[in-house]
């Protein structure tokens, strides 16, 4: 068919309209919003609607057209070449859509799996020599742990430094180096009934080479990864140290020397417990600790930080070669089997270490010191047992809440203190601890003579629950969760990247994206005490219930956001952690998240007839424990997960160890538990809110060539400021890779201040800022004499960002104006050696100033500069044989841009251009 000019120009402009729309959105709605499968119908409705519309357009003007022609015919005609023109472009669209998931295909089925190197059969071996100060005698014990894949033999060393101490261990894997001590008072503390043990662990900056960002230039407070370090060391020692010892005992540890390979966290405890083991203090056994990964459905001991990248596990587990203490851990959704046979895959490492710790005790041949722990008061339990056995039971077949239970508790152990306290004069101590054995003895002989607990409920029975969702109108998602009397309100909210928890660590710092902060107000067990900073145990719970929702998030390119869970406990009476959890999904939903699956957690607990022993078939099981049964019960085991497997686990435990057979069964009883806690969630909320809530941040993600980052950053951040500022944005993020995140409340500022980017960068300077209109006057330009291609310089430092640094290194015009002339020099180019940490190596070196060689002007305009070749040149750092550098400083990436220039589109006659005008009124405000 022959088609008119007017219909022929609508042709065009239809199809070029659709085209453009294509474009906008592979670059402003990629799948970080939403998901591929969901991008793909974003797209065909857009299509669809671009369609619908021109055609219903130029049907209302067929009149026109028909004034050159058939008017319904050419409509039909135009109209089935846009369908095609369409049905090309999707079909454009599907070809690559099919090619890139048939390339991830090859690329999944040639991916070799993990292998492990082999190593020497498990052995340990001690050595004794001289060489320590003044000849002291040093003993060496290295330690081969058999596992595929981890080399390097552990090596402790223990008389050459820190002989002052109870005990002093060196421990050295590779290039990481750990020290360690234990030291305990000389004297026992009078009147407390508990172990006065604290634990300190520090990862020292130096250690890697670098220097503590603060202001002193000092390392200071434990930061929130040390302190979960800190409970890790605490939790499998403290059942260990004889009952009775009330020596103030103190252990810490420090990282000296870190090659970057793997955690420290099993080292930690292991040169810990050693420490401990050499000294007098009375440890009943010897204690070390192990990492397990699993990564292509096999177990990596001690998995490197690069493998536990791709490991669907990471757990820490801890205990004696004759029973497991601890464990702790997250998991991608496994199922129990698996986790049963990684704690046993981790328990044998820890076997061969315990053998070779305990021997290193012999040959260092300190005795253990019983001599200040009380005796047992002869007939003191006895008569305890008989005064109280009747009123503990009949306490214990109370039907009531905390309140009367816990008052009625105290009145009897008030009760047997005054009546015995003449029998025993200055023992009130000793028969409140022979109350409290009572109670644990007579709570075990009740669950498993009479399949019954203190407050009524089966072994295997949960309390009742009560939620309510979006109970906050203003919060993001918002959530209360009660179990009997734990209560937890949780709340969600949703940010930019601006909003990511930074964590200065010594591997780097840590932007992360999602966190849970938890908070265990006195008020909710009904006392008063400080408030302020978290505590520890604060800090535990909340990374706790933090590991346990992260599985179930989705990806950051799936939903671009930051979250941040709080969890404000209102009530407690056991386990407010797994509360957290359920109430955390909860919130998550409420916000719209679009989780993966819901997520519960619950706490169990283990009665035993006798805490001194490890368990046995006689053990009781219980699940959703009281506060009251965890204080007097023997085992405290949290795990959280959903309906298939597990994704976090803690285990804590009071007696001398914990059987793989015992804790197989409270595993199985967990996970029927947390299938009853699921169903009565999805009873409130089955799946994630459809929409996210109006006050959450609207957000566009669009890139830029990664040469023109400098240009949108501009001098010292003034140019990413001004955006900021003039488009009443509340944060834009620029990546190294030239991603540009941008959020505020208003789309069209958010368009605006993308067209303003893409325009600077394109070399136009932008148009009007967002509130301020007018147009921005060019940027003055560098004009002085440039330096010779090689020259040494020093520059000025003026922005640091984890990309690299920009220096000013030739000055602009004494009057200002003309600017000075900057460079980027490139994180790679920094140092021979590999920067894992761009703002905190610049920050340690405490300069404003950095010698660079100038590699010259790419085909951008943009200034190279690199401190690496002048380092060489200068014979700083021995060359590059000893660095592990990524990448060379002057390599760029192709921009891929043309340089074709486009042609120059024909005139048209304007009553044609009226025509096109109004045939796509109502497309183009997309």
């Amino acid at each position: 068919m022959k088609f008119s000019t007017p219909a022929i120009a609508i042709y065009l402009a239809t199809v070029t309209l659709i085209s453009s729309n294509v474009h906008s959105v592979n670059a402003f709605t990629p799948t970080a919003f939403t998901g591929r499968s969901v991008w793909r119908t974003q797209q065909k409705q857009l299509y669809q609607r671009d369609y619908n519309n021109v055609v219903s357009n130029i049907g209302r003007y067929s009149s026109l057209l028909a004034a050159e022609g058939d008017g319904d015919s050419e409509v039909n005609g135009i109209s089935e070449a846009i369908e095609e023109a369409v049905a090309e472009m999707e079909s454009s669209e599907e070809e690559k859509k099919e090619v890139a998931e048939e390339e991830a295909e090859v690329a999944e089925e040639v991916k070799e799996k993990v292998v492990l190197e082999p190593v020497p059969p498990a052995s340990f071996s001690i050595e004794s020599d001289n060489s320590g100060p003044s000849g002291s005698t040093v003993h060496t014990l290295t330690v081969n742990l058999g596992a595929p894949g981890h080399p390097e033999p552990l090596v402790f060393e223990t008389g050459k430094i820190g002989r002052q101490a109870a005990g002093s261990v060196r421990l050295t894997r590779g290039d990481t180096v750990l020290y360690a001590t234990a030291a305990r008072d000389k004297d026992p503390k009078e009147h407390i009934d508990f172990c006065p043990l604290s634990v300190e662990h520090q990862e020292r900056f130096s250690s890697v080479g670098l220097t503590s960002g603060a202001f002193n230039k000092r390392d200071g407070r434990p930061a929130e990864h040390e302190i979960l370090t800190c409970r890790l060391i605490d939790r499998p020692l403290r059942p260990l140290i004889a009952d009775g010892w009330r020596h103030e005992t103190q252990l810490l540890s420090w990282v000296l020397s870190y090659d970057g390979l793997r955690s420290c966290d099993p080292l930690a405890i292991t040169a810990s417990a050693a420490s401990l083991w050499i000294s007098d203090v009375p440890l009943l056994k010897p204690v070390a600790a192990a990492q397990v990964g699993y990564i292509d459905e096999q177990f990596v001991l001690n998995p490197t930080i690069e493998q536990m990248e791709s490991s669907s596990l990471n757990l820490v587990v801890a205990g004696t070669k004759d029973a497991v203490l601890m464990i702790e851990g997250a998991a991608d959704f496994l199922p129990e089997k698996v986790m049963m046979d990684a704690v046993t895959f981790g328990h044998e490492a820890i076997k061969i270490l315990c053998e070779g710790i305990e021997e290193l005790g012999n040959v260092v041949g300190k005795v253990k010191n019983y001599s200040t722990l009380p005796p047992p008061i002869e007939g003191l339990q006895e008569r305890v047992d008989e005064l109280m056995t009747e009123k503990v039971d009949a306490m214990y077949r109370m039907t009531g809440d905390k309140a009367a239970q816990s008052a009625e508790m105290s009145m009897l152990s008030k009760y047997v203190v005054e009546t015995l306290e003449p029998e025993f004069p200055e023992k009130a101590l000793a028969i409140k601890s022979c109350y409290k054995d009572l109670l644990c003895r007579r709570m075990f002989e009740m669950a498993k003579t009479t399949g019954t607990r203190c407050d009524g409920r089966a072994l295997n029975e949960v309390r009742r629950i009560d939620i309510e969702a979006g109970l906050l109108p203003r919060v993001h998602g918002s959530a209360l969760f009660t179990r009997g009397e734990t209560q937890a309100i949780a709340t969600a909210t949703l940010g930019d990247s601006g909003m990511k928890q930074k964590l200065d660590k010594i591997t780097g710092m840590e932007a992360k994206r999602f966190y849970l902060q938890y908070t265990f107000p006195p008020s909710c067990v009904g006392e008063t005490g400080r408030v302020g900073a978290p505590g520890r145990r604060e800090v535990g719970h909340g990374n706790l219930a933090e590991r346990s929702l992260l599985p179930t998030l989705p990806s950051e390119e799936e939903f671009p956001y930051s979250i941040r869970v709080e969890s404000l406990i209102t009530e407690s009476h056991g386990s407010s952690s797994m509360a957290s959890v359920c109430g955390g999904s909860l919130a998550l939903m409420d916000a719209g998240v679009p989780i993966k699956k819901p997520v519960a957690g619950i706490a169990m607990g283990m009665l035993l007839g006798d805490k001194g022993g490890v368990s046995d078939e006689n053990a009781v099981i219980v699940s959703d424990i009281l506060g009251t049964e965890d204080a007097l019960g023997t085992m405290d085991f949290k795990v959280a997960g959903d309906r298939d497997g597990i994704t976090a686990f803690q285990l804590d435990i009071k007696c001398e160890g914990l059987t793989l057979e015992t804790m197989a069964k409270a595993l199985e009883q967990a996970r029927q538990g947390r299938l009853h806690i699921l169903d009565e969630m999805e009873k409130v909320l089955d799946n994630p809110r459809s929409d996210l809530p109006p006050t959450v941040p609207k957000m566009r993600i669009f890139s830029i060539n990664e040469d023109s980052i400098g240009k949108v950053i501009g001098p010292g951040g003034k140019q990413i400021r001004a955006v900021i500022e003039d488009f009443e944005l509340t944060n834009m993020d620029v990546q190294e890779d030239g991603t540009i995140q941008i959020s505020g409340m208003s789309s069209e500022k958010l368009k605006a201040a993308e067209e303003f980017v893409n325009n600077l960068v394109a070399g136009g300077g932008g148009g009007g800022g967002g509130g301020r209109g007018g147009k921005r006057e060019p940027r003055p330009k560098y004009v002085g004499p440039m330096p010779e291609e090689g020259a040494i310089l020093t520059g000025k430092i003026t922005g640091i960002h984890q990309f690299g640094v920009f220096l000013e290194i030739m000055p602009g015009a004494e009057d200002g104006s003309t600017p000075a002339l900057e460079g980027l020099c490139h994180v790679s180019e920094l140092h021979i050696e590999r920067v894992r940490n761009c703002e905190g190596f610049v920050g340690s070196m405490n300069t404003e100033t950095l010698e660079v060689k100038f590699l010259g002007i790419n085909a951008k305009g943009q200034v190279q500069l690199s401190r690496r070749q002048a380092m060489e040149e200068k014979g700083i750092g021995g060359g590059r044989g000893g660095g592990q550098r990524r990448g060379g400083g002057n390599q760029r990436r192709n921009s891929g841009e043309s340089n074709q220039s486009e042609a120059k589109p024909a005139e048209m006659a304007q009553d044609e251009v009226d025509i096109i005008a109004a045939a796509i009124e109502g497309v183009a405000d997309l």
